[in-house]
């Protein structure tokens, strides 16, 4: 019995010290790491409260506004981003603006959103979302929003439409053209 418990001892011991010599090694390592992070000093990122975004959710200047409310970890929200961006390309020069409000935590604008922006390019205008109270704010947005991401906006002066989905592009641009008309 005393051998027994000998042997898991010893077998404690020398796990331990193997773990030790892992974290060690595991640490050079990431010494040696080669540094592929994106400088994202100048990004300028605006962050705004629930009542900060309201005006962009109520301008009255003749122009069509197309809003996203998007985050970078929704997968449906990133995949239709192209789609948004191209619409800005397309039809910037007919009076329409799109604005991309990101939901991002706010902990992770340096690290995740900023690369992310710059990473992809983005042109849009992308603000970020920084209001703990949802329940108060999203039924502002839209009284039959969920909270579900990506949603949308598509508005001019006083005439809105609301849309919880993903889109493809030429959803996205049919219901633009129904804003031009």
């Amino acid at each position: 019995m005393k051998l027994k418990l000998l042997i898991v001892a010893i077998l404690i011991i020398t796990s331990c010290k193997q773990e030790k010599k892992t974290v060690a090694e595991s640490t050079d390592i990431d010494k040696n790491k080669v540094d592929n992070s994106i400088d994202v000093k100048n990004i300028a990122l605006e962050i705004y409260d629930y009542e900060g975004i309201e005006k962009f959710l109520n301008k009255k200047d003749d122009k069509i506004y197309v809003i996203n409310f998007w985050a970078t970890w929704c997968a449906p929200c990133v995949k239709e981003l192209p789609y948004f961006e191209k619409l800005n390309s397309e039809y910037r020069d007919k009076n329409v603006e799109v604005i991309l409000i990101s939901l991002d935590f706010p902990h992770l604008y340096e690290s995740k959103l900023k690369p992310f922006i710059k990473k992809r390019g983005l042109k849009s205008k992308v603000i970020a979302l920084n209001d703990d109270d949802m329940n108060t704010w999203i039924p502002k947005v839209n009284k039959d929003w969920s909270g579900a991401i990506p949603a949308t906006i598509i508005y001019k002066n006083d005439s809105s439409k609301f849309f919880e989905q993903s889109f493809t592009y030429d959803e996205l641009e049919t219901e633009l053209k129904q804003f031009l008309n």
